[in-house]
């Protein structure tokens, strides 16, 4: 068993985090701090494949869309992994996106709430990522977020059987309990 002995004496840098185990769990740095999370539910999963499967049939040729895990380096301290993201395809290296995404979706679990719904929301805002959205596959819900003069300003939020309709990144429209059961 190999041990990683990470520094104490400053904050964590993208270098940092690339020495870090592959071990099923998922590794981001918020403004130098390391946020480790477990594997996540099969419902959260479901989510996350049924909105991969909706936006890859909405999104036009020059948008890629990916999962988690996939490093999103918003700054050299901050690295996180979006459950869901949309980003132009010029902003892709073989191992990160070194730019903001045109969208970024959060599915929330116990876990990863707090973080998901402030600190994550912040930090995409900050780096100018058009659009944000957090899917509760408890509610089932989705809510979103567009980034308005450079704020981000709640768009939408649909519960249930309500649906929910996209122009931002791509056309598209969801119901958010179809998206757990």
């Amino acid at each position: 068993m190999t041990v990683t002995v990470l520094p104490q004496s400053r904050p964590l840098t993208a270098d940092d985090l690339a020495v870090l185990p592959d071990d099923g769990h998922r590794y981001e740095l918020i403004d130098g701090t390391l946020i480790v999370t477990p594997a996540p539910s099969w419902r959260h999963q479901r989510a996350v494949v049924r909105l991969m499967t909706a936006l890859v049939s909405a999104a036009p040729g020059d948008l890629e869309v990916l999962t988690a895990p996939f490093d999103v380096r918003l700054a050299n301290d901050t690295v996180l992994q979006p459950d869901v993201l949309v980003c132009r395809l010029a902003d892709l290296t073989q191992r990160h996106l070194r730019a903001a995404p045109v969208l970024a979706i959060e599915v929330l679990s116990p876990s990863t709430r707090l973080v998901d719904l402030n600190l994550k929301r912040a930090r995409y805002e900050a780096a100018g990522c058009p659009a944000y959205w957090v899917v509760d596959p408890d509610a089932p819900s989705i809510t979103a977020w567009e980034l308005r003069n450079g704020a981000y300003v709640e768009v939408a939020t649909c519960v249930a059987a309500e649906v929910f309709t996209s122009t931002q990144p791509c056309a598209m429209t969801l119901v958010p309990v179809d998206l757990v059961t």
